[in-house]
């Protein structure tokens, strides 16, 4: 049987990309050859001639295939595909997902169905990762990817006790070359200079970002308040964008990680280096990363990449740990990692990692002999690059022209370690200064905002929650179409002094008839008062415009309870009492029931 084999992947953050370049890895070792790719990238129509063929995916959005998926998934969808069109084909299916949404899931089922219909053959049933598991998603990766290894080995032959990360099969992805500095290449600063038009006609994107000047960095919460909540405004003419769209930002390191990281390694800050693959199936590193002459920008230094490239504060997972274990030297370093990456040190795991929200960087000071061991090359595996976050808009471009805003939690908080868990993007724009720049890029969001002016939208935003329903309901005054006989908004917040963010627009609406407004206060009398319970009392509203009108209805906020108890809630004051799921499923069908959480 020839031992060849694709890893393909759909993932809107880069999770997913993660986790194929791992099974690609894996697959590798027992001498297959194969590549990874986005399925957007792949040339579908050679499918059926593929043997062995690993998806990994992720949902978006209100049940919708991720960006890079949708050519390859409409494609699959054709109606004139043989019902045997996959039948030389085997195959597994990874979700990824949050059961915190409604379709949780959703793709990676729709995908593994289709695959059946089309005749072929599952490898191992289908795997579930869900994001609120303590574990995270490996949880369910880490079995359903052994159960894939033993039903590969037992397809092809293959003797199952091969050790796959053992360091004689161990292969990094690429060789880093120290080089001395080099000029930038001459097509690089063509391109750099690329005028604003020109880049815009070829679409904003996490490789072709724009940068927008920060104009305000204002917290918003009072100075008493635990929650830091800021409105950033930013500086833009070239961007365009629509209600529930979403603002794409890369962050840096913070300063403290970067000048920790160059404590606990031996790498020298202002070497530059260039990345050369070790395998012809890798992806080529980004043009930065590459020398003049294979046209390149001639490197990049060991710095940069601590503060832009390497995700220093994100958690370590267990695969990671095994990883350092296979390039440890200490053996007393060696055995601990190899301990707490084990199904039996799980326990130890959760302790040691996930319960204190332990960070790379600390991960990297607590086995300093392994780290100072890490060669660069190791280094480009053992962290991962840092990935855009999303946040939703909360601003118009009608309302606020030239500009787009954000609502941002600055996520600070403690555990059983002595310093304090700072959140990577948000401590980063928190310490942003007026007039300074920054890249990023709009992609379409998961809320689908009414087209029709005139139809009734009940919205529901406790917290940052608030800013998409900010940017459409600021769109919808500009373009004088808002009225309080279709606009309800829920806000929640812990108290009117303390965290009531934008209250005064919200109150102007309200008092100019634009808006039906409700705010619960939850900390401002004994008893706590949420949104949901505001809600519930609003029968009539909500039979009125849901029902008779034929209205939307919208969440966005924290993924943890919020979202199931405002629709316990809704259902309570509309009073369905009888195939409650029947009719909850009807309104995501016809888009009048949308959520848009996070965790």
């Amino acid at each position: 049987m020839e031992k060849k084999f694709i890893v393909l992947y759909g993932s809107q953050t880069g999770t997913a990309e993660e986790v194929a370049e791992r099974l690609w890895k894996k697959i590798k070792c027992l001498n297959f050859q194969g590549f990874v790719k986005p399925m957007d990238e792949y040339e579908v129509v050679r499918l059926i001639h593929e043997p062995l063929v690993i998806f990994v995916c992720s949902t978006t959005g209100q049940g919708e295939e991720p960006d890079n998926m949708k050519n390859f998934w409409r494609f699959l969808l054709r109606k004139n595909l043989p019902a045997h069109s996959l039948a030389g084909v085997s195959f597994a299916v990874l979700g990824l997902g949050d059961s915190s949404y409604t379709k949780f899931n959703f793709v990676a089922k729709r995908l593994y169905r289709r695959l059946i219909q089309l005749g072929g053959t599952a490898l191992t049933p289908i795997g579930l990762a869900d994001d609120q598991h303590d574990l995270g998603p490996d949880a369910v990766v880490e079995p359903w990817e052994k159960n894939l290894i033993s039903s590969i080995c037992n397809r092809y032959q293959i003797p199952i006790e091969i050790k796959l990360e053992s360091p004689g099969n161990f292969l990094t992805r690429y060789k880093a070359i120290v080089v001395p500095d080099a000029e930038v290449s001459e097509s690089l600063l063509l391109s750099e200079k690329e005028s604003e038009k020109e880049r815009f006609q070829k679409g904003w994107s996490m490789e072709c970002p724009v940068d927008a000047v920060v104009r305000e960095n204002t917290r918003i919460t009072s100075e008493n308040h635990f929650q830091d909540v800021r409105l950033l405004k930013f500086s833009t003419d070239s961007l365009e964008y629509s209600p529930g769209d979403v603002l794409m930002v890369c962050p840096h390191n913070l300063k403290e990680n970067v000048d920790k990281f160059f404590e606990v390694t031996s790498f020298k800050p202002e070497q530059r280096i260039c990345l050369h693959t070790n395998d012809p199936d890798v992806t080529p590193p980004p043009s930065k990363f590459r020398s003049v002459s294979e046209g390149g920008g001639g490197g990049i230094t060991v710095r940069e990449c601590a503060e832009t490239v390497w995700d220093l504060s994100r958690q370590p997972g267990r695969q990671t740990l095994a990883l350092m274990s296979t390039f440890s030297t200490n053996e007393l370093e060696k055995e601990k990692l190899e301990e707490l990456a084990s199904t039996e040190g799980q326990d130890d795991y959760l302790s040691y990692v996930c319960r204190p929200r332990r960070s790379m960087i600390e991960l990297l000071a607590d086995f300093p002999m392994t780290t100072a061991a890490l060669t660069l090359d190791q280094t480009f595996d053992v962290l991962r690059p840092i990935r855009p976050r999303a946040f939703s808009i909360a601003s118009s471009s009608k309302a606020h022209p030239g500009e787009i805003h954000l609502l941002v939690a600055v996520v600070n908080y403690k555990t059983r370690i002595v310093t304090p868990r700072l959140g990577l993007c948000s401590n980063w724009l928190a310490r942003l200064s007026p007039g300074e720049k920054i890249p990023i890029w709009v992609r379409r969001g998961s809320l689908r905002f009414p087209s029709e002016p005139s139809t009734p939208l009940i919205m529901v935003g406790p917290g940052t929650g608030i800013a998409p329903f900010r940017s459409f309901i600021s769109e919808q005054v500009a373009m004088n179409n808002a009225s309080a006989d279709k606009l309800v908004l829920f806000f929640g917040c812990r108290n009117k002094s303390g965290d009531y963010l934008c209250g005064n627009e919200w109150e102007n609406w309200r008092r100019d008839n634009k808006i039906i407004f409700f705010c619960a206060y939850s900390r401002d009398q004994p008893d706590k008062v949420y949104v949901q319970h505001l809600i519930k009392k609003e029968g009539d509203t909500l039979k009125k415009l849901l029902l008779d009108k034929k209205g939307m209805f919208m969440i966005a906020g924290n993924a943890k309870f919020m979202p199931t108890q405002v629709k316990e809630a809704m259902l309570e004051a509309l009073e369905i009492q009888e195939n409650q799921e029947e009719f909850m499923n009807m309104l995501e069908t016809q888009g009048r029931l949308q959520t848009e959480t996070w965790s």
